[in-house]
């Protein structure tokens, strides 16, 4: 039997398989298709301190076996989430890690400091940085090291921080950097690839809001750079890995690549239960390869 505990940062999870913000709801949504306790952690949909409509329709596309999102960070807000869907959780035994974002530092500052005392089942902030940042002109604070750090620090309630980075940068460990000087706990690596889809027909864009972002497979190479490329740079620093994970052997490439755990995203769509079958499909490549722990894979790429 494989031991399948991680650490990440200062939390040890059960194991390195959790869900992706986005794609798994704001609460307890896929209890219907496995127990939330049986997965490392489960991370909620990104909230701001307020409620947010997002873009307009339509949202989602395909490309491909990858897909297409401009979804704009929709949510209920912070203060609905705990009322609403934090207690679900909470009865569902899950390990719970709350994704937040802001159009400014002050909005960062502000959802965090309502989630400061919480406590369990929230064990960790996702402090979603891959969004606009309306005091730059709209570009995102992850483009900039400046305006990640900024988020970063003002994001801090108490709880580990992991700072969820954009892939479309010059220099990914740059704004890493960046992000662990604030106070970044853990990276997780990475969101998604800015994209388009256009209809030639129609000869407009396949998103309601012109271009949009690029997860599922097209994403697992980039990501995996990211993560291999952060943990040279980092070697202490936790690294969560996401992008296109839908399989135990992607979740086991992404921690010889050097992540402590994995998120699974876009795969979910497809089936809800992806997240359980990443798990299963991982103890098995642990069992078949030899592996007595999973920790021993983390950051092998090359030994």
């Amino acid at each position: 039997m494989t031991d399948l505990t991680t650490t990440v940062g200062s939390l040890t999870l059960a194991n390195p398989v959790l869900t992706a913000s986005g794609t798994a709801g704001y609460g307890a949504e896929l209890a219907a298709y496995g127990r939330l306790d049986a997965l490392g952690a489960h991370v909620v949909k990104s909230l701001a301190a307020d409620p947010w409509p997002g873009n307009p329709a339509p949202r989602l596309a395909s490309s491909g076996e990858s897909m297409l999102n401009s979804v704009g960070l929709s949510g209920p807000g912070v203060e609905a989430w705990i009322e609403r869907d934090l207690p679900a959780l909470a009865a569902s035994g899950a390990t719970v890690v709350a994704s937040i974002w802001g159009r400014s530092v002050e909005g960062f500052a502000e959802a965090a400091a309502m989630l400061a005392g919480l406590g369990p089942p929230l064990v960790a902030v996702e402090v979603n940085v891959s969004c606009p940042n309306v005091e730059d002109r709209s570009r995102m604070f992850a483009h900039d090291p400046s305006a990640t750090a900024e988020a970063v620090a003002a994001a801090d309630c108490g709880l580990p921080r992991w700072a969820k980075l954009s892939p479309n940068v010059a220099d990914i460990c740059e704004i890493a950097g960046a992000a662990v000087g604030a106070g970044a706990e853990g990276l997780t690596l990475v969101n998604t690839l800015l994209a388009l889809g256009v209809d030639p027909v129609a000869r407009t864009a396949v998103l309601g809001a012109g271009g949009g972002g690029l997860s599922g497979p097209a994403l697992r190479p980039v990501a995996l750079r990211a993560v291999a490329e952060c943990r040279a740079a980092f070697p202490q620093t936790a690294i969560v890995g996401v992008g296109g994970v839908a399989s135990g052997e992607h979740a086991a490439e992404f921690l010889v690549a050097g992540a402590d755990a994995v998120e699974v995203g876009t795969a979910t769509f497809a089936d809800p239960r992806a997240p359980w079958r990443v798990l299963e499909g991982l103890e098995r490549f642990c069992e078949r390869h030899g592996v007595a722990a999973v920790r021993e894979l983390v950051g092998s790429l090359g030994a």
